[in-house]
């Protein structure tokens, strides 16, 4: 992670060709979680995500890219062997926005005849929007303001309220087809390495004896939805931080910034056009 992080950072001080095409347009797939009520299995349970991007050409290897992407991640204990009986379960809409570093590992150029594929990986950074949410009798509560691992508690003093912004790492691969002069369409899948443990409002430890919880009351319930841990016992791993990903098919139309390339990779793409 540091190394691709390095690279990214490299990569935007060591550019100096002049931009002079925008790729911009929609994007549209599924998003999906990783943590401590689904470990491992990736595209479980995915959700709808949509968005858009932008792709601003330095080269006809290198591009920086911009995106929102906007989607749902959910999971529940009782979709997973390992953990039926914690019973935790949340869902939680997520909003980004990151930039990132993409280098084809062809020629490409969007537009030419020849070289108009190319598979691509991308690093960059990005923040988010979440909020962990849980229902009770037909009722749906932030799980952050219900404290669920006893955050502020006289029990638990250090123990403080997590936000709701976050800082991702994006990295992943994709693949891109030029269609025409002017169209571009392709797909990618990439991993969100997040330093927050809270996407699931799973982290620590149960703050409460399960046998003395108030079952009529929301927040004492869905801390400990089967009312059989003590109190200390871990009802999440702190160690291991949450991911969460977006797979998305994205189009994208070129728009010429100037009206000469400032690059020669440009130029000699443009006479195979």
């Amino acid at each position: 992670m540091k190394s691709s992080f390095s690279a990214f950072i490299l990569l935007l001080l060591s550019l100096t060709c002049k931009g002079q095409f925008l790729d911009i347009g929609p994007a549209a797939g599924v998003s999906y979680y990783i943590g401590d009520i689904n470990p491992s299995a990736h595209f479980s349970n995915p959700q709808a995500s949509f968005g858009g991007l932008f792709r601003y050409n330095y080269t006809t290897r290198w591009s920086l890219k911009g995106s929102v992407y906007y989607g749902t991640i959910e999971a529940n204990d009782a979709d997973y062997n390992w953990q039926t009986q914690r019973g935790l379960q949340f869902k939680s809409n997520i909003l980004e926005v990151s930039l990132q570093a993409e280098l084809n590992y062809l020629t490409f150029f969007t537009g030419s005849k020849t070289d108009n594929f190319s598979p691509y990986i991308f690093v960059g950074v990005g923040g988010f929007l979440f909020n962990p949410k849980a229902e009770f009798e037909g009722q749906t509560y932030s799980l952050r303001d219900l404290h669920t691992e006893g955050q502020n508690t006289e029990d638990y003093p250090d123990r403080k309220p997590y936000g709701s912004i976050g800082l991702a790492f994006p990295f992943g691969m994709g693949f891109k087809v030029s269609v025409s002069k002017k169209i571009t369409i392709g797909m990618e899948w990439g991993l969100r390495k997040t330093l927050t443990d809270y996407l699931d409002d799973v982290s620590q430890t149960y703050y409460l004896d399960g046998t003395k919880i108030d079952p009529t009351d929301p927040a004492q319930l869905l801390s400990d939805p089967t009312m059989v841990h003590t109190k200390g016992m871990y009802r999440g791993n702190p160690e291991n931080k949450d991911w969460y990903a977006f797979t998305m098919v994205f189009l994208t139309y070129r728009f010429n910034l100037m009206g000469k390339p400032g690059c020669n990779d440009f130029k000699n793409v443009q006479k195979f056009r």
